[in-house]
């Protein structure tokens, strides 16, 4: 067809298997809403790949055969992270660059995308465990870590996984409009656009602990005990430190003030709570809030998601 839109996926051994096969699915059911999307995978040698399950996934052609395409996703996988990328197919992703109309990464596959000078001078995401590596790796990219994806002009880039899904609906929705994609996620049962950031999946607090020893036994009186007194006079008369000092140092070591570090725990220990299926009032309660709506416009702040709809959404099934 005339109008059909051309959408190239960029796979290799030991990718992600959801990272193509959730937006080629959102593309192939838009088609049944009256869309016209042409879906082809592809590899640098044109072979097929093994995918992160152990599953071959049928390959199309080589990437360098691909003379046009409206769109081309580049998918995620582990090995892009923290070891070299085939430097095959960061070239041939560059190459690719100038015979599309826009470009996509999915999850780790930003990293390709910042590997071959895509992403300079852009906004850009990843899944929230790589996000700082991705933004100390390649100072050029301005990093949101709390996006489920990101469009900057014709690149886009998405958070983990099934964060690919949101970002396909998006292109369907920017080249066939709402109502269309409405129909498309309807019928594939999933939300048209998530509540809240990918800080909702994450663990907030993740650094080791730090080195000052005078930090470290606050973090770990906070930990202890996140209901108590721990405003920032408190912890530096603790630390017998003024309370510049102290700012200093959790700014230099945890990259963070002392109010926010520990409303980050008090967060996590309620996210725990709620977890177990507790009531919100309980949580705030247990994690040292004063009251519910304390703790709601905590999470709304961090999070960008209500303590209750953050139960809904994670509480165990055993709960």
């Amino acid at each position: 067809m005339a109008d059909e839109r051309f959408v190239v996926f960029v796979v290799f051994d030991h990718m992600k298997l959801l990272d193509a096969a959730g937006p080629a699915e959102v593309f192939a059911e838009a088609n049944r809403f009256g869309a016209s999307y042409r879906v082809a995978m592809t590899s640098v040698d044109g072979k097929d790949v093994t995918t992160s399950v152990g599953t071959r996934m049928a390959v199309a052609s080589s990437i360098g055969a691909v003379e046009m395409a409206d769109t081309v996703v580049v998918a995620g996988g582990d090995d892009l992270v923290g070891r070299p990328i085939d430097p095959r197919l960061v070239d041939a992703v560059a190459d690719l660059r100038p015979r599309t109309r826009r470009m996509a990464s999915i999850c780790t596959g930003s990293f390709i995308l910042a590997r071959a000078g895509i992403l300079d001078g852009r906004r850009a995401t990843s899944h929230w465990r790589h996000t700082g590596l991705l933004s100390r790796a390649y100072p050029r990219i301005r990093v949101e870590p709390d996006a489920i994806f990101v469009r900057d002009g014709d690149i886009y880039t998405s958070a983990g996984v099934s964060a690919g899904i949101d970002l396909a609906l998006a292109l369907v929705e920017e080249d066939y409009g709402a109502d269309l994609v409405r129909d498309v996620a309807r019928s594939l049962v999933v939300y048209l656009k998530r509540a809240g950031g990918q800080s909702q999946f994450s663990a907030l607090v993740e650094s080791g602990p730090p080195q000052r020893p005078q930090l470290r036994v606050l973090t770990e009186a906070i930990a202890a005990d996140p209901g108590a007194d721990h405003t920032v006079k408190t912890l530096a008369a603790q630390a017998s430190l003024s309370t510049r000092q102290l700012t200093r140092l959790f700014h230099s070591e945890l990259g963070t003030t002392p109010a926010r570090y520990v409303e980050t725990i008090r967060i996590d220990v309620a996210r725990s709570a709620l977890d177990a299926g507790r009531s919100v009032a309980y949580s705030a309660q247990v994690a040292g809030f004063g009251s519910a709506e304390t703790l709601r416009r905590a999470f709304v702040s961090q999070l960008g998601i209500s303590p209750k709809a953050y139960r809904d959404r994670f509480k165990s099934t055993g709960a």
